[in-house]
C-alpha cells in the first residue's frame, strides 16, 4: 500500500492547523451518514476561525479530528506542521498536551479541586513544577478577574466563573491552537458575551490560534473569519 502524501510545508509559514480532504463516514445499520465529504482548512498563528452550522451538520466530529480525539477514514490532519498518521499514540497524545487547548460547552472541572488547582494540574501533568504551575495558574486566573476566588471549589463559582476557570485551564500550557466546541453555549446572553471577550482578548494578546464552533451569531461576527458546515464541507460564511 502506497503511504499516505505527506505536505512539505514553508517552514516558515507552517499553519498551527491543517486539514486536507478530511473524509468521515458512521455506519447505522444499512444506512451510511456521510458528515464529513473532504473538508478542507488552514489555520494560521494567531488567526480565531468560527465554525458554524445546523446542529447534525458535523462540527463536533470535525472539532474532533482536529483535535487528535478521532481518526478521520480518509484525508490528513497537521497538527504545527506534523502529519498525525505518521503519529502513533503516544506521540498524538504528545501533540495534544503540547500544542492543542480544548474548551467545551460543559466545564468539565474537576469538582474536588479548587478553581486554582483545576488549573494547575494540566501543567503538572504537562511537566511543570509545583511552582510553576501554581504561579501560572495564580497569573491567568488574575488575568480572568477570578483572583478571589481561586481557592473556591466549582460548586460555589457561578457558570460564567466556571466557564473562564475552563478557559485558563485551556491554556494553562501555552498552546498554539484552541479548540471550543459551543464554549458560551450553556451561559445566558450577557455572560456568554463576557466570557467570549475574555477569550477574544487572551487570543489577541497571546497570538493564539482558534477555532470556535459556536451557533450565536453575534459572537461569530467577532472572530477573523467564519466558515459553515454545509453538506459535509467547509464554505465561507
Amino acid at each position: 500500500m502506497n503511504e499516505p502524501h505527506v505536505m512539505m510545508p514553508d517552514p516558515d509559514n507552517v499553519p498551527v492547523l491543517a486539514l486536507q480532504g478530511i473524509v468521515r463516514t458512521f455506519h447505522q445499520g444499512r444506512e451510511d451518514l456521510h458528515v464529513l465529504r473532504g473538508v478542507d482548512l488552514e489555520i494560521k498563528a494567531g488567526e480565531v476561525v468560527g465554525l458554524v452550522g445546523p446542529s447534525g451538520a458535523g462540527k463536533s466530529t470535525l472539532l474532533h479530528i482536529a483535535g487528535l480525539l478521532e481518526a478521520a477514514d480518509s484525508g490528513e490532519t497537521y497538527v504545527c506542521g506534523e502529519a498525525s498518521s505518521r503519529m502513533n499514540d503516544n506521540e498524538r497524545t504528545a501533540a495534544r498536551r503540547n500544542h492543542l487547548g480544548f474548551v467545551y460547552q460543559y466545564h468539565h472541572l474537576l469538582p474536588e479541586f479548587s478553581a486554582l488547582e483545576n488549573v494547575m494540574i494540566p501543567q503538572i501533568i504537562a511537566g511543570f513544577s509545583r511552582r510553576e504551575a501554581t504561579d501560572r495558574a495564580r497569573q491567568l486566573l488574575t488575568w480572568m478577574g477570578l483572583q478571589p476566588r481561586e481557592k473556591h471549589r466549582p460548586a460555589r463559582l457561578s457558570g460564567g466563573e466556571q466557564q473562564r476557570v475552563a478557559i485558563a485551564r485551556a491554556i494553562a500550557t501555552a498552546p498554539k491552537l484552541l479548540i471550543a466546541d459551543e464554549p458560551t453555549g450553556n451561559l445566558d446572553p450577557h455572560t456568554a458575551d463576557e466570557v467570549f471577550d475574555i477569550l477574544l482578548k487572551l487570543a489577541r494578546d497571546s497570538n493564539l490560534s482558534a477555532l470556535i464552533a459556536t451557533h450565536n451569531a453575534d459572537l461569530a461576527a467577532k472572530m477573523d473569519r467564519v466558515v459553515r458546515m454545509q453538506d459535509g464541507i467547509l464554505v465561507p460564511a
